[in-house]
């Protein structure tokens, strides 16, 4: 298993952050990143956090969790399939005491019981298991799903509440004093939180509200929170009231009769984690440091000082290749369309202060689809911003004189190419659209629903169908196209569009090569018999020559291309007939074939060699909130009931 190895980005994270969790008493705040750390932030003066302890894993950091009799005792989970227990001093010396790793897959959250003793991991193989953490050896399993385990939380009374994907909600008692309960949704469900009494069980479900339920899974109260899916939860110290972390890019405030008191929208905010503790609110974040929040009033009292640059979208627009960041840059690329390599390199373009997630070109018209639920446009002079679309915009492409959005709600939403009005909103998938791309006469899309399919806005056939939720799709002109899944594999097929006007794959074929899932792929040469480049969270980027007489030997064709110090994240086809490669480490790398049809990597780069381009006034361009700020759009608004 490699191991992540991302530049520093001054004192905080070099990656967007997963998740926060304080101390109860406030004066400790541990933030889990993407960059495999775990920062230990002493918040006793809330206004300057400052950091005390780096602790590191092999992998992504998923969550962490403060033993409840120990307060220098923090477990932190991870992606490298390990749960570490760790003693971090008041002074921020921090010594590995044991790793809990006989886990089957990535671990993505942790919670203490009360004795402090016993600790319980929820993983992406579906499996509750409960711990020792005196000695680091495993007691039991308690519960399992029948998709991945998101989360687990523990009342004050002992009792473990698990959540899942297959929406299962489970409560079990592990000391068997309490008989088990479970409740089931029709969608997945990422969040839950007992309250501190331990009487109601918060759980957020995909579809936006937050259910209050009792210890035998009761419903109390379901209070409405958002268009898009409501993604964590956490509770004021006196359970009067909770705030909720949402996919619509906002923090939601609410009393326990479900009244809503505070609504924070900030695009630097990634809100898949929210923590409480004497009169404060953590967040995650996309930069590089949590957001602090008065609990009481919603104000602001910290935020990162610097933004992190992950790309998550490439494309090829007035002869440039662009790039898509987690800070909202957009990046240019030098020579990479021309093979010269002589073109200036050129500051970035601030368009927002938030993840750029998609990124499509028509004509001299660049349009970014972000991570708060809007889409821009920019024509080389102004930038124009649509109406909130409710849910986050991973995918954009152009079709039929319309601009189309795919979201996290499933929908395709058809908007007016020049003003950005919503023309039109379709449920098109049962899950998030992840990627749609361009074919004459239509698109093609991927969605969490497992399926990839191919038409225009309304008439879509199912070309065909993963085992887990599909990342990404790409065509190679009409006649060939590849999807990317989380279940560890890539698919390749023939398209054919039939008589009726129906689409039709044929000769599909299961390619095989990463270990873990498969986030972006794209195609090189002719759809007689392509390369399929793909990349996978286990840093490699990975190419197959097909062979649509014999599958076989397509299985057989698999191998490693490059590696990177990060998983990969996004690619793009250029005019040239090669493909460009992104990580989140930063690296850029062009695609190509050489004379006898191999792929090749033919030039890279590094986005922190971009994105620390001169301007004009040889000022480094747009690296600093401030800086971003005068760029962008207002970043950040507040909304109170007392207002």
């Amino acid at each position: 298993m490699r191991t992540i190895d991302l530049p520093a980005w001054g004192p905080g994270h070099s990656a967007p952050l997963t998740h926060v969790g304080f101390r109860p008493d406030g004066k400790r705040l541990a933030s889990c990143s993407y960059d495999g750390t775990v920062i230990v932030w002493d918040t006793g003066d809330p206004a300057r956090p400052l950091p005390l302890a780096r602790l590191r894993h092999r992998r992504l950091v998923n969550a962490s969790a403060w033993n409840p009799a120990d307060p220098e005792v923090l477990a932190t989970a991870s992606a490298d399939k390990t749960v570490a227990i760790w003693r971090v001093t008041e002074k921020g010396r921090s010594h590995l005491h044991t790793v809990l790793a006989r886990h089957t897959d990535d671990i993505n959250s942790v919670a203490w019981l009360p004795d402090g003793e016993r600790l319980i991991c929820v993983s992406e193989d579906g499996r509750a298991t409960l711990w020792s953490a005196v000695d680091g050896t495993f007691l039991a399993e308690i519960g399992a799903h029948e998709a991945h385990c998101m989360m687990v939380s523990v009342g004050a009374h002992g009792l473990v509440a698990t959540v899942g994907e297959d929406g299962l909600v489970a409560v079990t008692d592990p000391d068997g004093t309490t008989a088990p309960a479970t409740r089931r949704y029709d969608s997945s469900i990422e969040g839950c939180a007992w309250s501190h009494s331990g009487r109601l069980l918060a759980v957020a479900r995909d579809d936006g509200a937050v259910d209050l339920l009792t210890a035998g899974l009761d419903i109390v109260r379901t209070v409405p929170v958002s268009t898009s899916a409501a993604r964590a939860v956490a509770w004021a110290e006196d359970d009067s009231s909770f705030v909720v972390g949402a996919y619509d890019g906002a923090l939601h405030w609410f009393d326990l009769a479900g009244t809503r008191l505070h609504r924070v929208e900030d695009r630097r905010v990634w809100p898949r984690s929210v923590s409480v503790a004497h009169g404060l609110v953590a967040a995650g974040s996309f930069w590089n440091g949590p957001h602090l929040y008065d609990l009481t009033t919603a104000r602001p009292v910290a935020a990162p000082e610097h933004a992190t640059h992950g790309p998550n979208a490439l494309v090829e627009h007035r002869g440039e290749l662009l790039v898509g960041t987690d800070s909202g840059l957009v990046v240019a690329v030098p020579g990479a369309t021309d093979g010269s390599g002589a073109a200036p390199v050129r500051p970035p373009v601030a368009l927002t202060d938030g993840p750029i997630l998609s990124l499509a070109s028509d004509g001299d018209t660049l349009y970014a689809g972000t991570y708060s639920g809007q889409v821009l446009r920019h024509d080389g002079r102004t930038v124009t911003t649509s109406a909130s679309l409710g849910a986050p915009v991973p995918s954009l492409t152009v079709h039929d004189g319309a601009l189309v959005a795919g979201t996290y709600n499933g929908e395709f939403l058809v908007l007016d190419p020049r003003t950005l009005e919503e023309r039109e909103r379709i449920a098109a998938h049962d899950g998030s659209v992840k990627s749609l791309s361009t074919v004459t006469g239509g698109f093609l899309s991927a969605a969490t629903d497992r399926t990839v399919r191919a038409g225009g806005t309304r008439a879509r056939d199912t070309l065909w169908e993963h085992g887990n939720l599909v990342n990404a799709v790409a065509a190679l002109g009409t006649g060939a196209a590849a999807s990317a899944s989380r279940d560890h594999t890539v698919k390749a097929g023939r398209l054919t569009r039939l008589p009726d006007g129906t689409w039709h794959a044929e000769d599909v074929q299961t390619l095989l090569g990463p270990d873990e899932s498969v986030k972006c792929v794209a195609l090189l040469g002719s759809a007689e018999g392509p390369v399929v480049l793909a990349g996978s969270y286990d840093f490699g980027l990975y190419a197959w020559q097909v062979d649509w007489d014999d599958s076989a030997a397509t299985l057989a064709s698999g191998r490693l291309l490059a590696e990177f110090d990060q998983g990969l994240s996004c690619m793009a086809g250029l005019a040239d007939g090669t493909v460009a490669v992104a990580g989140w480490d930063g690296r850029l790398l062009q695609v190509g074939l050489d004379a006898a049809g191999r792929p090749v990597v033919r030039r890279s780069w590094h986005l922190a060699d971009l994105t620390a381009a001169p301007s004009a006034d040889n000022t480094p361009a747009a690296l600093t909130p401030a800086a971003l700020t005068a760029a962008a759009p207002a970043a950040a608004t507040t909304e109170s009931r007392a207002a």
